[in-house]
């Protein structure tokens, strides 16, 4: 493990120039990674469902900001939301995948699909594939896709993505959590296959204390995260420090799975960790990302790496 002991907020460099497309902005670790790039000169498109809360949060936030909606779990919203960004921007250097619904009972997306899996990645992987060639005109482009610890729970099972025969709402968690994984490790072998200037990179919060976790809808998911184990779980600041890490650091490397350095990576300064030994499958990635194009209607047109 590679700890970046010191590294803070404060050791972002300049970011004047930039431009950055948080999912998720108006909270949370979202909210922290745009007070942060906002601070360091950045220029931030906030990427939130509820416009009028992400108005509230741009500001408070302050700086260079401008909000837009996007709704994950529906791919006409995607859609929307990377043409609007194209209608305005000739390119965009940072994509921090941040967004994520966190232990439903089994809801539907807009287009049919589970909403944890439709939000957390089919939403993520067809924005990443809509925004890549604005990405590739940007300076040091990057993509940051926000996994969890968990995802080392999580399984694909590739005849049930959805949870139709067997749901279970940590369960789905855990998958969706997975998937981000693989396709941010496929993502980075894909674009270096190609030779592309984007890189992939992931990242983790550890345990931190977000409305993702105290948000849960479930009696015993609600008790668990937003009140028993609150006092173990690191701020939302401290938990935005690896994808800030991600997304700005000069050292940072295109593949690397960022977390904190601590104990059981539930807290602590940045470090380059481990990922699941699945999520580096290469069987595992070539079926999710088919899979993947299929359902989003969005291909990428990269070769396999």
């Amino acid at each position: 493990m590679t700890k970046h002991q010191s590294w803070s907020a404060d050791r972002i460099p300049d970011q004047a120039g930039r431009v950055f497309v948080v999912t998720g902005a108006n909270s949370g670790l979202g909210l922290e990674t745009t007070r942060a790039i906002v601070r360091s000169g950045g220029h931030v498109i906030l990427a939130v469902r509820d416009e009028a809360k992400g108005r509230a949060a741009a500001e408070r936030v302050g700086g260079s900001t401008e909000v837009r909606r996007l709704d994950l779990a529906d791919l006409e919203s995607v859609r929307a939301f990377a043409e609007g960004v194209r209608a305005e921007h000739s390119r965009v250097d940072v994509l921090v995948n941040n967004a994520g619904v966190f232990a439903p009972p089994r809801t539907l997306s807009a287009q049919g699909h589970e909403l944890q899996f439709a939000a957390n990645h089919l939403g993520h992987f067809a924005l990443t594939g809509l925004l890549l060639d604005l990405l590739a005109e940007g300076e040091d482009p990057r993509v940051v896709t926000v996994s969890s610890i968990n995802h080392r729970q999580g399984r694909l099972d590739f005849e049930d993505l959805g949870g139709e025969r067997r749901y279970s709402p940590m369960g789905q968690y855990n998958r969706s959590k997975l998937a981000n994984a693989v396709f941010g490790v496929q993502l980075h072998r894909r674009l270096a296959a190609a030779g592309s200037p984007v890189r992939s990179l992931l990242a983790h919060p550890g345990y931190a204390a977000t409305n993702i976790q105290t948000g849960a809808t479930g009696g015993l998911l609600k008790f668990l995260f937003g009140r028993l184990l609150i006092p173990l779980a690191q701020g939302a600041e401290a938990g935005a420090l690896p994808q800030l890490f991600a997304a700005t650091a000069p050292e940072a490397r295109g593949g690397q799975f960022i977390g904190p350095g601590g104990p059981g990576e539930l807290r602590g300064a940045p470090a380059v960790v481990k990922l699941a030994p699945r999520a580096a499958e290469e069987e595992v990635g070539r079926r999710l990302w088919e899979v993947s194009e299929r359902l989003t209607d969005v291909r990428y047109g990269l070769p396999v790496g």
